[in-house]
This record gives structure tokens, sequence and C-alpha cells, in this order.
């Protein structure tokens, strides 16, 4: 009996897990995060606020990888790719040396950054886990690569948010999308002291969304006293900037909810875009999910076709302005997810060869649930949007209020509890991607 294929999957958040849970009963899967625990990203903004929230958010891969998926997990960066060898470099927690692990498939589902004018993109919104990122980072005295570390991060804003509410200070939140509106909710809501200000370089908030969600959210926030100001670009260093936004003597703390960042460090450059947002670094792929060389070197496929990159890691689109073969998709986690079943099928298509495998590949889609938004207003609000695609203004907004609210609650416990491997959790979210038959979206209309 020949032994199973080896497939190496880097990165353990919504679309590692998935592709774990996939693939584990063909391959021997081997998992690596540089971090030993899972955080539900969509709501990390309200443990901020609310420290003991956290608890509901996180939880340690080890336990749930190794015990209950059954498959291998490394807690270490991977620090090199080699597609021609097929190995990764990894630096583990354990040694300060750097192992080598061979694999025959590779899924990449590294994500990205969110802080597009910090070096390497760190933000409040995901921790500061790669070495070049702590080595440069605003809080070098906390880990958070640990969990405890973590936590303590989330306690020290916490209290610093405290002591502003105290002083009643200015605060500016600069963008307006639905993170940027989310946290100056947060923030309104249990710090009511603070004077809070949000602004955002687009018309009006919400950014491409419709405008029934953008009307709600804004007769929101003027309720609620915060101040907005639209076609405002951010220029800290402008005093006529301060003075437009009624804020001659600047803003008491800026948080900055705008943008992403790659942090694709392990990846060749012949394989990194040269654009793109935050600066580029995003992975080039075609409508497979392999990994591609960039354009400018052929935009061939690299590593013999055996490499995907899925989710927010990758270029998150095919062609160019009115020619595209995939339009721009989100960087939100369910396309994440989505594609990462796309290329678990093909990674299974290609695994069981014959001369037809490389041309019967799934081509990938700009999915449905793209365009599904779920925008918190505090804990007792919230507006969902859904049908949105590429094109500014386009969606509907079907939920909002209290049912919205407790629509975005269950979302976030049943999707943790899918990730954790609950059986209520899998067997909730399980068919949301493998429904057989495609009603909506862009997809095929059978899979």
């Amino acid at each position: 009996m020949a032994p199973k294929p080896r497939c190496l999957v880097i990165g353990a958040q919504f679309s590692g897990s998935f592709c774990a849970r996939e693939l584990k009963s063909q391959f021997f899967v081997t998992v690596v995060d540089a971090k030993e625990y899972f955080e539900y990203t969509p709501g990390v903004l309200r443990a901020f606020v609310k420290p003991a929230h956290l608890d509901s958010l996180t939880f340690t891969l080890q336990p749930v990888l190794e015990r209950k998926m059954g498959v291998k997990y490394i807690w270490g960066e991977v620090k090199e790719l080699n597609g021609e060898k097929k190995t990764a470099s990894i630096k583990t927690m354990s040694f300060k040396t750097v192992d080598e692990i061979g694999f025959d498939y590779c899924i990449i589902c590294s994500g990205c950054n969110f802080g597009p004018f910090k070096p390497m993109g760190e933000s409040l919104w995901f921790p500061t886990i790669h070495e070049e990122g702590r080595a440069v980072s605003d809080w070098k005295h906390i880990d958070e690569r640990f969990l405890e570390g973590r936590r303590r991060h989330v306690l020290e804003e916490y209290h610093k948010l405290q002591d502003l509410n105290k002083r009643k200070a200015t605060i500016l939140v600069v963008g307006a999308g639905f993170i940027g509106v989310e946290w100056a909710t947060e923030l309104e809501h249990f710090f009511p002291d603070l004077k809070l200000t949000i602004i955002d370089f687009l018309p009006k908030c919400l950014g491409p969304l419709p405008d029934s969600a953008a009307t709600y959210c804004s007769e929101y926030m003027n309720a609620c006293g915060i101040k907005e100001f639209y076609n405002c670009g951010y220029e800290p260093k402008n005093p006529d900037f301060w003075k437009k936004v009624e804020l001659p003597n600047g803003a008491d703390e800026t948080y900055v909810c705008i943008g992403v960042k790659a942090s694709n460090y392990f990846m060749p450059k012949c394989t990194l875009s040269d654009k793109g947002p935050g600066g580029g670094g995003w992975i080039h792929m075609n409508k497979h999910l392999q990994v591609t060389k960039k354009p400018s070197e052929g935009g061939g496929v690299w590593a013999d076709g055996t490499i995907f990159a899925v989710g927010d890691c990758n270029y998150g689109c095919i062609g160019e302005p009115g020619k595209w073969e995939l339009p721009p998709v989100p960087k939100i986690s369910y396309p994440g997810e989505e594609q990462a079943f796309h290329a678990c099928k093909n990674v299974m298509k290609l695994q069981r060869g014959g001369s037809n495998a490389s041309k019967n590949l799934i081509s990938t889609w700009w999915p449905w649930g793209a365009g599904m938004f779920a925008t918190s207003l505090g804990p007792h609000d919230a507006c969902f949007v859904l049908g949105a695609n590429e094109t500014k203004g386009s969606g509907y907004m079907v939920n909002w209020w209290i049912p919205a609210a407790l629509q975005k609650e269950i979302i976030e416990k049943t999707k943790v509890d899918e990730c954790r491997d609950r059986w209520l959790g899998v067997l909730i979210w399980h068919f949301v991607h493998h429904t057989p038959v495609n009603l909506v979206g862009r997809g095929p209309w059978c899979v």
C-alpha cells in the first residue's frame, strides 16, 4: 500500500483549518502557524473594549488540530518556501535554528496584515507574530505568538482606553469602512465620554456598499454624537486638515482603520505582485489558484502547479480592469474558505493523476458570499448587506437593528465552533461550502 501524499498548509485560521479538515483523510497534513492560537478576527474589535470577549474568540491550536482532527501542527514561522525542491524552511518556537520539511502539495493560507502605514503592516486588529514585524513593533514588550501575550495586549489597550475616557479625550478614527464604523461605535458604547470623530476620503461611510446601509450607519453615528467627515483624506502633518475635522489641537489618539498589507515574506520575489493594496507583495495565482510567477517573469505556473494560494494572501484578482477574468475578491473570511474548498478539490484531482488531471482542475469564481458584510454598531445594533460585488453601491441591506446584531453573534459563535472542530459548527457550515448546486453567484450551476 502506497503511503499517503504529504500536504503542507501554511496558516491555521479560517482557510487553513478548513483545508486540514478537508484533506486529512487522504493526505498526511501538516499545518504551520506562527502563533499558538486561533483568533476570530471579525470579532476582535469587541475584545479591546470588553476584554472578557477574547475568550470566546480564541482557542489553542494544538489540541484541536492534533487530538481532534488528527493532523500534524507545527508552531513556527515559515521563513522560505522552495518550489523547486518542494520544501519549507521553518523556524519553530522550540529552536533558534531553521528546520526543513518536504511536501508533495502546499496550500498557502497565511492571510494578511491591516496596517498600511506601518513598515510591516502592524495593527491592533491582527497580532504581531512574524520575526521581521516584531523587530520593528510598537509593542516589542509583548509576544503575541502566545495567547497570553495577545491577552496582555488586549488588556493594555483596554486600560489605555479607560484612561482616555476619564480624560474625555478626543479620538480620531481614520477610515469609515466596516472596520472603522465598528470601531467607532464600539468605543462610543463602552466609553461614552470619549469625543469621537471618523473620516474617510470617500463621499460616504461603508465605501462601495449600498446607500441604504451607509445611511443607516451614518444616522446611528450621528445620533450617538460621532462626528463624520467625508471626502476627507488623512493629512496629520497639515494644520488645515485638523481645522477641517474640527480638531484644531489634533487628536489625543488616532486609530487607522484602512487598507491591508501583504505579509508573504517567505515567498520568492518572482511570485509576488509589484502593485496592489499596501504597496504590493501579493501572491500571483491563476484561475485554479495555483501560484504563478508575476507577469514580468512570464506568468507561468510555479512549482509544477503543486502550490496553491487562497484567501487574503493572494493577489485577489486575475486580469485587468474592464477585462477581468476574476474581479477583485474582498479580503474577508468567506471567500477565503470558498477558495480553500476549490484548492482542496484541485489538490485531490492532481493526486488522482491521469493524463488530463491538470486540464480538469476546478476554476475558482467570485463567490456569492463575498458580497456579505455584517457591520456591528455596538453590541445591540448592526446592519447586514447581501449581494454586494465589485460594482460600487451594489448589494442590499436585508437585515438591521437587533436581529442583525443577533445574526452576527450567531455567525461568530458557530464559526468558532466549526474551527474548533465541534459537531454543531461543522454541521452548520459544512453545507455552506459543499453545496452541490449553485443557485446564486458566478460559479458553475453544479459542482
